[in-house]
């Protein structure tokens, strides 16, 4: 039952609404089909796969609200689940921010966040692929544990003001990390896609063990500022903690007025419209975009647009509530899902021969925020390391622990690469001087 058609999501909430005794009412309809296959030591550890469909129903009486849900869709159960969340309503305080729902809105159209190529993974298809990267390995005598988790989902939503919204997406995620036998070796490479057509676990894979094969003997040199080049991994990754995720994350309106943020400005305010980084920086969202396609609407129903954040280095827009919009006064933009990175057309191999002296970096990890108002980061190189010398890399080096905000990163920069998609993103490679090692470290 899990994915649902536009019209047997909105049968079901148009009954939840209909069963509705309290002033205002909205129900949100989610669900997936996800299937995953994980290696280790080059054989399959597990394998899963999750059927779920998940209805949650918010009822108003003036400012109080009330949130229930439910996974099952008899008339029963959709009665209760409508009386609960009007009676946890009843029971609830007045909410000094509460907004009245919106009504109904007119979203894009983004036909690519569906593929059925994608839709049509299977258990064999999991396994297949898998086992192309897992033999690549062996073949090398090397050793992977390899992620793949595939997802087909629907969101729909519907409210007694008369907002409708529908939307299919698909995803495929596949990450892998080879290790040399004796552990002193690590490669890693990571991909996503709408549409699984060009996707090659195999090929994937070599690009890990390359970096893996590569990083043996690696050499300690001078923590110190060295020129670097981050390849897209280094700068964004399927969890929070990235350098350019955790840019993205502070473009909030609220943060910034209230002065919780590096775009603050003294005695209150924000910096909006000021010059913060070069000014080849570009950074947009667009939910419509063909390479990396998302949700055409917000949680809260607004309608998610093509927006740009950053032009030429010039901070242009910030993301807020309806209520911080309204109170302000601002343009009322909904947090957006990926971000696109403009760039260039050098690849990193490129960027690679136009560096006479640095250091490429294939990922970054257990970054931590050291000071969120100039949003200063630590965290550790991995997977590969390398000393670049005219223009060639020369050899390994081991790894680094980094101490750097992203904000003075993308004001020393030297080149930015084509961007890739990347963790629902494009994220370009970037050159970047001064980049700031401030210890070695023992990891692989």
């Amino acid at each position: 039952m899990a994915i649902l058609s536009q019209t047997e999501a909105q049968d079901i909430l148009k009954k939840v609404l209909s069963y509705s005794t309290a002033d205002e009412c909205e129900a949100d309809l989610t669900g997936s089909l996800e299937g995953n296959v994980r290696s280790a030591r080059n054989s399959i550890s597990t394998a899963g796969a999750v059927d779920n469909v998940s209805l949650a129903v918010t009822s108003y009486f003036g400012k109080k609200q009330g949130v229930a849900t439910c996974n099952q869709f008899d008339e029963a159960t959709l009665r209760r689940c409508v009386q609960r969340a009007e009676e946890i309503a009843r029971l609830a305080p007045d909410s000094p921010e509460h907004m009245p729902l919106l009504g109904p809105q007119t979203y894009l159209a983004s036909p690519q966040s569906y593929a059925a190529s994608t839709a049509a993974i299977t258990p064999d298809y999991r396994a297949q692929q898998m086992a192309a990267s897992m033999q690549y390995c062996d073949s090398k005598k090397l050793s992977s544990a390899g992620f793949l988790n595939d997802q087909t989902g629907f969101r729909a939503k519907r409210n007694s003001k008369g907002l409708e919204a529908y939307q299919r997406t698909t995803n495929l995620d596949f990450s892998i990390t080879v290790r040399t036998p004796d552990g002193k070796g690590s490669g890693y490479a990571a991909t996503d896609f709408t549409d699984i057509k060009s996707f090659d676990a195999a090929r994937l894979t070599a690009v890990a063990a390359g970096k893996a094969s590569s990083s043996l003997g690696a050499k300690a040199i001078e923590p110190g500022k060295y020129t670097v080049i981050l390849e897209p991994n280094a700068l964004v990754s399927g969890s929070d903690a990235s350098l350019l995720g955790a840019l993205m994350r502070s473009f909030d309106a609220r943060a910034a007025d209230e002065g919780r943020s590096f775009l603050s400005k003294k005695g209150g305010g924000n910096r909006k419209g000021e010059k913060l980084f070069d000014e080849r920086v570009t950074i947009y969202s667009d939910p419509t975009n063909a390479e990396v396609p998302d949700i055409t609407f917000a949680g809260d129903g607004r309608p998610q647009q093509r927006t740009t954040w950053i032009e030429k280095g010039v901070v242009k827009n910030l993301y807020s509530t309806r209520f911080w919009a309204q109170k302000n006064g601002i343009p009322d933009l909904p947090n957006p899902g990926g971000f696109i990175m403009e760039g260039g057309t050098q690849s990193t191999a490129d960027l690679i021969k136009g560096t006479a002296k640095g250091i490429l970096v294939t990922r970054l990890w257990y970054i931590r925020p050291v000071d969120p108002q100039t949003l200063l980061y630590t965290g550790l190189t991995r997977d590969g390391t390398f000393y670049i010398e005219n223009g060639a890399i020369k050899f390994p080096v081991k790894n680094f622990r980094f101490n750097e905000s992203p904000i003075i990163m993308l004001n020393n920069l030297e080149a930015i690469g084509r961007p890739v998609r990347l963790a629902g993103n494009l994220v370009p490679p970037l050159k970047i001087r001064d980049f700031t090692f401030t210890s070695l470290s023992d990891a692989v």
